[in-house]
């Protein structure tokens, strides 16, 4: 099947996984939810994203592929599951490493012709269904990693999936990627397809390439889950190394320009042009980040609602929140262009959670904690 599948899986109903609901849902394709976390499935559903399975014993061929947006520890597990109950005739996962979950997909007897590890290089610092954007897959690389058994079948299956969703079509083998394309320390030769022809980007290039990417994705991941990103460094372990030793001899070398200057007559310090200037670049780049700055932390709980997008519908919020005599001490928006629904995400006092749900439910909004 090399056309866009028609029916999909997204078993994961966080920020990837809805955001490949959405994206799919606007180029109108029928999409099932599962999640391990009914509330967070419930929320994507609310947003849009597709239907929910609550049992996948009971979702026998209901899709044409399965995605599995999960955590790559658990990626094996699931794809035993999902093929057991026979839910698509193919499989992918989005997971950021692949050894680890191809090992344990081999370990535990999966069917590997069907499977198509992948991963699109896309996300946010924030997390959730409720980050969700359908156009967060727009113009990136998503990664098709097939094994030496997945069939042709099979990979045109998942290759249609990720341009569906936005994304540029993929490199066929992916290697040491997962560690290279967040520093600009990346392997000597990248091949990609382009136009349907396979060729080798200019390392030059491949660098103003990986430092464009690499300004979101680094900061969203110094943001992220720490126990995801600490499986995802384990299962790259070696890669990673290499990398993280390049950072330290690049840290070693501002720390010995330090050591060796010398301290003038004005106060100044010889031989450290070059680490003024990275600092001066390092400060320069998070100027030009969207988004507020410092503030002291507070201890506020955040109340997911998702509203319609028409004119008063904050307001209406607002008011019957006022009406409860709640007090919203912050508000955020997240609403991805084109959808008519969108989630407010309201900081309130933890002692005036109960009133709000109270409120928000008497008013016909959909609410999640």
């Amino acid at each position: 099947m090399t056309h866009a599948p028609g029916r999909v899986l997204i078993a994961g109903t966080g920020l990837i996984g809805t955001s490949m609901a959405l994206a799919l849902r606007a180029k109108g394709a029928e999409v099932w939810l599962s999640d391990a976390d009914g509330a967070t499935a419930r929320l994507a559903a609310d947003l849009g994203a597709g239907t929910v399975v609550h049992d996948l014993r009971d979702a026998k061929g209901i899709a044409d592929v399965a995605v599995l947006a999960m955590p790559p520890a658990v990626v094996g597990e699931m794809l035993g599951y999902a093929q057991e109950c026979a839910v698509a005739d193919v499989y992918t996962d989005v997971a950021s490493v692949k050894v680890l979950p191809v090992q344990q997909a081999r370990k535990l007897g999966c069917d590997l012709e069907t499977y198509v590890p992948g991963h699109p290089l896309a996300g946010r610092e924030r997390q959730g269904p409720a980050a969700a954007q359908a156009d967060l897959f727009l113009g990136r690389t998503w990664a098709i990693c097939p094994l030496e058994e997945t069939s042709a079948e099979a990979i045109g299956a998942v290759t249609a999936l990720a341009i569906v969703c936005g994304a540029n079509r993929s490199p066929r083998t992916r290697k040491r990627m997962t560690a290279g394309s967040r520093s600009s320390r990346t392997r000597r030769t990248w091949s990609r397809r382009d136009g349907g022809a396979a060729r080798t980007i200019p390392r030059s290039r491949r660098r103003a390439q990986a430092r464009r990417a690499g300004l979101r994705d680094v900061t969203r991941i110094a943001a992220g889950d720490s126990a995801l990103w600490t499986q995802i460094l384990a299962a790259n372990a070696g890669p990673v190394a290499e990398v993280v030793a390049a950072v330290a001899e690049d840290l070693a070398e501002v720390a010995r320009l330090l050591a060796t200057g010398t301290v003038t007559s004005t106060g100044t310090v010889t031989g450290t042009r070059e680490v003024t200037a990275l600092l001066d670049r390092g400060r320069a780049g998070v100027a030009r980040i969207p988004g507020k700055h410092g503030g002291q932390q507070r201890n506020f709980t955040v109340v997911q609602v998702v509203i319609a997008d028409r004119p008063g519908e904050l307001a209406r919020l607002f008011n019957a929140a006022g009406a409860a005599r709640v007090n919203i001490e912050d508000v955020r928006i997240e609403h991805s262009p084109g959808l008519p629904v969108g989630v407010a995400e309201l900081s309130i006092r933890p002692n005036e959670v109960p009133a709000l749900l109270d409120a928000m439910e008497a008013g016909g909004w959909p609410v999640r904690r």
